[in-house]
Parts: structure tokens; C-alpha cells; sequence
């Protein structure tokens, strides 16, 4: 993988990292309240407007990246971002990480290790 190639995909991860952990924070506030005040409360707080920023941005590496790389391997280097998502929401949230999550995690960071080593060949 070139250079470039890396620096996007590591962008991807951080941006879609971002914007869920900006999205957990906006849902997860106690204070929201219920039903549509929930959602106005929500969009008063810049939480979600991180989130929406973080994707909008998200989007346009994302393209940039695929135009770099097949399909196939961009999608099994961007499931990575599950791994990272996860972590977070432990250290942030204090969310567990049950036996069985901790192997899903294992096995994607294995395959992306597998794409990545292939290198597109």
C-alpha cells in the first residue's frame, strides 16, 4: 500500500471513529429526555453536530480512498473501524467487552492483517 493509501484509510478510521463516539455521546445523555424534546435537546448539543461533520468528512475520504483500491479490499480494510469503535467504547464508556466480542475483534483485526498483507495482490 502506498503511503497515501494508509493515510486515508487511517483517516477513515479516525473520522468514523470520531463520529460514532460523537453520536454515543449525543444519544446517551441522560438529560435528553423523551421523544421529540429528546431529538431538539440532541440537536441543541454539539455532539451530534461533530458526528454529522465527522461522517460528512468521512464520506469524502472514504471516496478518495476507494478510488485507491479495490472494493473488496476497502471494505475488509474499513471493518477495522469496528475494532477501534469497540475500543473506545470501553475506555469512554466503560462498555464491556464480553468473551465473545473480544474474539470478533480478534478475528476482524486478523483479516484486515490478512487484506493489508496481500497488499491488493
Amino acid at each position: 500500500m502506498s503511503p497515501l493509501v494508509v493515510a486515508l484509510w487511517l483517516l477513515n478510521v479516525t473520522l468514523d471513529t470520531v463520529g460514532q463516539l460523537a453520536f454515543k455521546a449525543a444519544a446517551g445523555d441522560p438529560r435528553a429526555g423523551d421523544g421529540l424534546a429528546r431529538w431538539k435537546y440532541m440537536a441543541s448539543r454539539p455532539w451530534i453536530w461533530i458526528g454529522v461533520l465527522s461522517y460528512v468528512a468521512e464520506f469524502l475520504v472514504w471516496i478518495a480512498f476507494l478510488s485507491l483500491v479495490d472494493l473488496s479490499e476497502g471494505v475488509l480494510l474499513g471493518s477495522i473501524n469496528i475494532v477501534v469503535i469497540m475500543i473506545a467504547g470501553r475506555i469512554l464508556f466503560k462498555e464491556k467487552l464480553t468473551p465473545l466480542r473480544v474474539t470478533g475483534m480478534l478475528l476482524v483485526t486478523a483479516g484486515v492483517a490478512i487484506v493489508g498483507l496481500a497488499g491488493g495482490g
